[in-house]
């Protein structure tokens, strides 16, 4: 890998071999590149959210509606094709310093690191937060904003604090994502297991064993588990597509009667937030803030 990106270096950044090299952490293991690229194309979301955070300007961004905290920042900028097929003609004409791919575009990186250094920033659900904290402290590292990294790694690090100690012996949650009018539920070894692993947010099922796309679950089986609160993701909300929205979908007597429905422990996740973007330093700080201040506000 390293080697694809001295080639690339050689042949269309002459000037760049000339800056000081840095070493990061990437998805793969650590690169070395030449330190504060200037002209970036970021196609991961996550990384759109991080270098947003970090106040380090982007040229090009995928086409994709993005969440709403991002939405300003991107509108105006150049699109050079979508997450999962970037535009290669029109990147081999913007000629960028450096390529940002991971996750959705992460097949593509050997297709980009022909154009351009291509750095794999992908994050997995494993230990989201964690690597939600690499990527920061890699990005500060490259573009000399070590700094800043710290300020925003110490600013989620109190606030992951803040709201384990607002869920603490508040009851179990159950994650459920709507799709339309289709229910899947997700435990803690999910995409979304961080949920309960980075703040102690105990399961009120742990039987459930499906880790990317969730296990498809009933009304019925909601009511069975019968949790003291629901975690929702409406997807198609997230994705910007038609369709039953969340709240209509759970509004039956079912949900209603779970202790979750009875006492009003139904939160919305921001679905752009966590679905989108899961594992950029933002996304994570907005859905840990709408869980603390709901549990802050249960009577316990």
């Amino acid at each position: 890998m390293r080697m694809i990106f001295a080639v690339a270096a050689l042949t269309t950044l002459p000037l760049a071999a000339l800056a000081q090299d840095v070493t990061i952490e990437t998805h793969p293991g650590p690169v070395t590149l030449p330190a504060n690229p200037q002209r970036i194309v970021a196609l991961d979301l996550a990384a759109i959210d991080a270098l947003d955070a970090l106040g380090i300007p982007v040229a090009g961004v995928p086409a994709i509606t993005p969440p709403a905290y991002l939405a300003d920042m991107m509108a105006p900028l150049p699109t050079v094709g979508t997450l999962f097929e970037p535009d290669l003609e029109s990147l081999a004409v913007m000629a960028p310093d450096l390529i940002v791919a991971g996750g959705r575009s992460q097949a593509q990186v050997g297709a980009l690191s022909r154009i351009a250094p291509t750095i794999d920033m992908t994050i997995w659900a494993d230990d989201l937060i964690g690597q939600a904290r690499a990527r920061v402290q890699a990005y500060g590292t490259l573009f000399d904003e070590s700094a800043q990294a710290d300020t925003l790694i110490a600013g989620l690090d109190r606030l992951v604090a803040e709201t384990a100690a607002s869920v603490a012996d508040k009851g179990g949650a159950l994650i459920v994502q709507t799709n339309g009018g289709k229910l899947s539920a997700y435990g803690a070894n999910s995409r979304f297991g961080w949920l309960h692993n980075a703040i102690a947010l105990p399961e009120a099922f742990d039987g459930i064993t499906a880790e990317n796309h969730g296990e498809s679950v009933s009304f019925e089986f909601i009511a069975d588990v019968n949790p003291d609160w629901l975690l929702v993701l409406d997807r198609a909300a997230a994705i910007g597509q038609e369709g039953e929205a969340a709240a209509v979908t759970l509004d039956t007597p079912l949900i209603a009667g779970t202790t979750a429905g009875q006492r009003g422990q139904i939160i919305y996740l921001d679905g752009g937030a966590i679905y989108l973007a899961g594992g950029g330093i933002q996304s994570v700080q907005i859905v840990l803030d709408q869980i603390r201040a709901a549990f802050e506000g249960a009577d316990g």
